[in-house]
């Protein structure tokens, strides 16, 4: 598996108001609504413990959660996906309402794939990151 780890982002509430809203994937609807729209992704469906969506010129693709640490850490697997891909949330308490968040993306490609969405995964891994942070510096402190 190749593992690609986005930079570490800090958030402005607090690793349980951070995991809290993270580890329901229901409120991914909340944070799509305060982020643009990437134009590729389309019918997006969520509920508590998983989220399905299709990607323009590759299909649909779904994670679910399989564990959950509270505070710490969210792990999800993909479905449907043509290939393995596991993704882990951390989080660290920085101070009372600062959150570090790393995201790490584990996919199982081939290497012919892998030589043509390296750079691809690498930024997209970071552009999430920045979208989530971007979506969760407006929750309220708690």
């Amino acid at each position: 598996m190749t593992t690609y780890e986005s930079d570490i982002k800090t958030i402005s509430s607090s690793e349980e108001v951070v995991f809290g809203v993270l580890s329901d994937l229901n409120n991914l609807k909340n944070i799509q609504n305060q982020t643009p729209a990437i134009n590729t992704i389309k019918d997006l469906q969520f509920d508590a413990d998983s989220c399905s969506f299709n990607v323009e010129g590759f299909g649909k693709i779904g994670f679910r959660i399989i564990e959950r640490e509270p505070f710490k850490t969210i792990k999800l697997v993909s479905e449907n996906a043509p290939f393995q891909v596991n993704i882990w949330v951390q989080l660290k308490m920085v101070d009372n309402n600062q959150t570090a968040l790393k995201l790490t993306l584990k996919v199982d490609i081939p290497m012919m794939i892998k030589m043509m969405v390296d750079k691809k995964l690498k930024e997209g891994i970071n552009m999430i990151a920045d979208l989530l942070v971007k979506a969760l510096n407006k929750l309220p402190n708690s």
